[in-house]
C-alpha cells in the first residue's frame, strides 16, 4: 500500500530498544515538525479551500500527537530533549529543484509529507510489531493508522492539484530515490535515521 521501495532494516528495532528516550523525543519532534508543515502550507497556499481545511484539523491532530508522546516521556521520568537534525528529511527535501511554479512548488511539498508520512508508518508498524514493550508497541500501532491517513491525504492532493500523468512519474521517481537514501539509513536511533 506504502509504496516504498526499500522496506526498513529489521535490525532498525534493535536500536530502537536500547535508546527509548531518543526514539520517544525524535518522535515527539517529528509530531511538531508535520504541525509545523500543516501551518506552513495554511500560510504559503492559502486559496486552496479544501486543502486548508484539512490541514487546519492535521494541525490539531499533529499537536495532540506531540502531546501524547510528551506525555510517554513524562511518564518514564525523562523530559523532552532538544530536537535534532534529521538526516532523513534533509536528503529527501534535496530531491526536486527549488523553485518552478506555484504549483510545482505545491505538488512536490505534498509529495514530500506523503513521503515522509509513508515512510514513518511503515517505521511505526515495525514498531508495533516487535517492541517488546507491549504498551509502547500498542501505541505505536494506533499511530500507524493515522500516518497512514496522511499518507494517502498528501499524495490525493498532489494528485488532484497536479496532472495524474507527472504527478504519478515524479512520485515514483521520488520513491527510487528515497530507496537510495534509505540504503545508508536506519542504523540511528531516530524515527527516519
Amino acid at each position: 500500500m506504502l509504496g516504498l521501495k526499500l522496506p526498513t532494516d529489521p535490525r532498525w528495532v534493535n536500536i530502537v530498544e536500547k535508546n527509548i528516550e531518543d526514539i520517544l523525543t525524535d518522535h515527539a519532534w517529528c509530531e511538531q515538525k508535520a504541525a509545523s508543515t500543516a501551518v506552513s502550507l495554511i500560510v504559503s497556499f492559502p486559496e486552496y479551500t479544501d486543502l486548508i481545511q484539512e490541514m487546519i484539523a492535521l494541525v490539531k491532530e499533529e499537536i495532540s500527537h506531540f502531546k501524547m508522546v510528551h506525555d510517554k516521556i513524562l511518564e518514564r521520568g525523562w523530559i523532552l530533549g532538544r530536537d535534532r537534525k534529521d538526516e532523513y528529511v534533509a536528503q529527501i527535501l534535496s530531491f526536486f529543484p527549488k523553485g518552478g511554479s506555484r504549483t510545482t512548488q505545491l505538488i512536490h511539498r505534498l509529495l514530500y509529507a506523503a513521503l515522509i508520512e509513508a515512510r514513518s508508518c511503515e517505521r511505526f508498524r515495525l514498531l508495533s510489531e516487535q517492541l517488546e514493550d507491549r504498551e509502547l508497541a500498542e501505541f505505536y500501532r494506533k499511530l500507524m493508522v493515522s500516518e497512514a491517513n496522511h499518507y494517502t491525504m498528501f499524495l490525493g492532493f498532489a494528485r488532484k492539484y497536479g496532472d495524474r500523468t507527472e504527478v504519478d512519474q515524479k512520485w515514483n521517481d521520488l520513491l527510487s530515490f528515497e530507496a537510495d537514501v534509505m540504503k545508508n539509513l536506519s542504523k540511528h536511533q531516530s524515527i527516519h535515521g
